[in-house]
């Protein structure tokens, strides 16, 4: 199969755009720190600028439209939106949009529509797959609706991506370890691991005060994206982000709990690579005298070494005498190890 192109994303926020409901989690103009829709003018601005920043060996380079429900707005609407991005697409600069919707808001008269005006990816908000978790999370549709959409979306030519979260209300496990089975069986290509956070002044932040919702632990939170993360990997499927932006501004005053999202991704990794090693040191009798080089592939080398270096420590303190290196012959969480 040969590999699929990697694109640079110009994002556009709309926030909370044509979304019919206000799920019992969310507050898009606090989760984007954006508060108000962006003005024709600021559109095209924001794209101006993206390209002139962007390396001249940039081989793909898309436009998203984030943050509301875009298949929700009026057929003008849509046409207008796209429209903005035309010459863009037309003079090469721009080689595809993508934009994120709802499952209940897809059928073969929008795809049509956005088929002709450049839409190549659609990454539908799914958050979990499954009913009991979606009833208790107010988000309006059901996982056949998921899967319907997701069907229609791959007939159409498009690529899929589902995005999910971790730790809703009714959320354990084995339910986010089926959503993300789910995801894989739909045919998404790409998806999003998001742990639930409690904003401020939403339904979910009223749930927790009374103690009706308990957020996920930091701990809970990177085990969970930790194996999920692995699961999606071992089928082949991208994923395109762990865990919300850690906006400054955003964590210290419209979170009122749940798990840290600072350096997220690498506290995820950390923990996958701690896993690895340790089930290493149960395989392998060795020494702790021994002289030891543990090979690792050149991309996971700072997660290997790990957020703080805290699996190199832990190693070297069974170790004395221990190296972490990165090798070009080896992929994904492959690994050697040679010691004398």
């Amino acid at each position: 199969m040969a590999p699929k192109s990697r694109y640079v994303t110009i994002p556009i926020f709309l926030p909370e755009l044509a979304c019919p409901f206000q799920c019992i989690y969310c507050d898009q103009s606090k989760i984007s720190q954006q508060y108000s829709l962006p003005t024709d003018d600021e559109i095209i601005q924001t794209i101006e600028q993206h390209l002139k920043s962007l390396p001249k060996n940039t081989i793909r380079v898309q436009v998203a439209f984030f943050g509301g429900t875009f298949t929700g707005l009026s057929e003008a609407k849509q046409r207008h939106y796209l429209s903005l991005v035309q010459p863009f697409i037309q003079s090469g600069a721009v080689h595809g949009i993508r934009l994120s919707s709802r499952p209940d808001y897809i059928d073969d008269a929008i795809l049509l529509l956005l088929k002709n005006n450049g839409v190549t990816h659609i990454e539908l908000g799914a958050q979990s797959l499954v009913d009991e978790v979606l009833v208790e999370s107010q988000r309006g549709h059901t996982f056949q609706q998921v899967a319907e959409a997701s069907k229609l979306i791959k007939q159409g030519g498009f690529e899929l991506g589902l995005q999910m979260m971790i730790g809703l209300p009714g959320d354990t496990l084995p339910f986010s370890l089926l959503t993300a089975q789910r995801i894989v069986e739909l045919g998404a290509s790409e998806t999003r691991i998001y742990p639930t956070l409690v904003v401020k002044d939403t339904e979910l932040h009223h749930l927790f005060l009374e103690g009706k919702y308990q957020p996920l632990s930091d701990e809970q939170s990177v085990e969970w994206a930790a194996k999920i993360f692995l699961f999606f990997e071992n089928n082949n499927l991208k994923v395109l982000r762990l865990g919300l932006f850690p906006d400054e501004d955003f964590l210290n005053h419209e979170v009122a709990a749940g798990p840290s999202m600072v350096h997220f991704k690498e506290r995820v990794l950390t923990y996958i690579w701690s896993q690895i090693f340790e089930k290493a040191c149960r395989d392998f009798s060795i020494d702790s005298k021994s002289k030891m080089r543990i090979l690792v592939p050149k991309d996971q080398l700072n997660f290997a070494i790990g957020f703080k270096a805290a699996n190199l420590h832990q190693l070297q303190n069974r170790f004395a005498k221990l190296k972490i290196i990165a090798s070009e012959q080896l992929s994904k969480f492959d690994y050697e190890v040679h010691y004398r």
